[in-house]
């Protein structure tokens, strides 16, 4: 039973992301009259409301949340499975705790877009039903930069960019389990194809000669 520690990391996202979100919808303001500084004016707490996927897309109303919390809900179950096979696979520990985090995120937006219309009545106006049509709580602001590219920098020159992403913990361990894969992707995948390449050992007889 020991994959159980990987839903256990999930579900320990999942826990630190709903309370965060709690505690910003309860304690903070929406917008910049409830801005919190953490280091300057470049990190802080800013309450807003997403209610598409990242960087706020949207699919195309009415129906198009309920085809992306649809497509969450599946996304949800086969990454589950997904870590299950995995571990029967022996696969490199950092890696399936990686996808962990992953599962963990996903829930944890999941969890906005299912109930949030209900809990905290926040769906958009003119959504059908408050159910699925949750908006996700981001509050963390991070204040890269905003105004106008040097005029003589090719293309892009003297255009406006505003880089100031606004997330959640949720998408914070999806970042960082992505990131972490990719980093790492040539030591977990070697290990993984020389475990492919071993010869088939059933789980509970590979982890007997362990002990012995």
């Amino acid at each position: 039973m020991k994959y159980w520690k990987y839903y256990l990391l999930a579900l320990l996202v999942i826990f630190i992301d709903q309370l965060s979100k709690w505690a910003t919808h309860t304690y903070m303001q929406p917008g910049m009259p409830g801005e919190i500084l953490l280091i300057g004016d470049w990190a802080k707490l800013h309450y807003t409301l997403n209610p598409g996927m990242a960087f706020g897309v949207e699919l195309p109303p009415p129906y198009g949340k309920i085809l992306l919390t649809g497509f969450r809900l599946l996304a949800m179950f086969g990454i589950s499975y997904y870590i299950y096979k995995l571990w029967q696979r022996r696969a490199v520990p950092g890696f399936i705790a990686c996808v962990a985090l992953i599962l963990g995120g996903a829930v944890g937006n999941l969890i906005d877009s299912i109930f949030y219309g209900i809990i905290y009545d926040n769906a958009p106006f003119g959504a059908p039903t408050p159910w699925f049509h949750g908006q996700v709580i981001d509050m963390l602001y991070v204040d890269i930069y905003e105004g106008f590219l040097p005029a003589n920098w090719p293309l892009v020159g003297g255009s406006h960019v505003s880089l100031w992403p606004i997330f959640n913990i949720a998408d914070s361990a999806i970042f960082i389990g992505v990131v972490l894969i990719l980093l790492n992707q040539n030591k977990f995948f070697a290990e993984e194809r020389a475990v492919e390449a071993a010869p088939e050992v059933p789980r509970r007889d590979a982890e007997t000669s362990e002990v012995a």
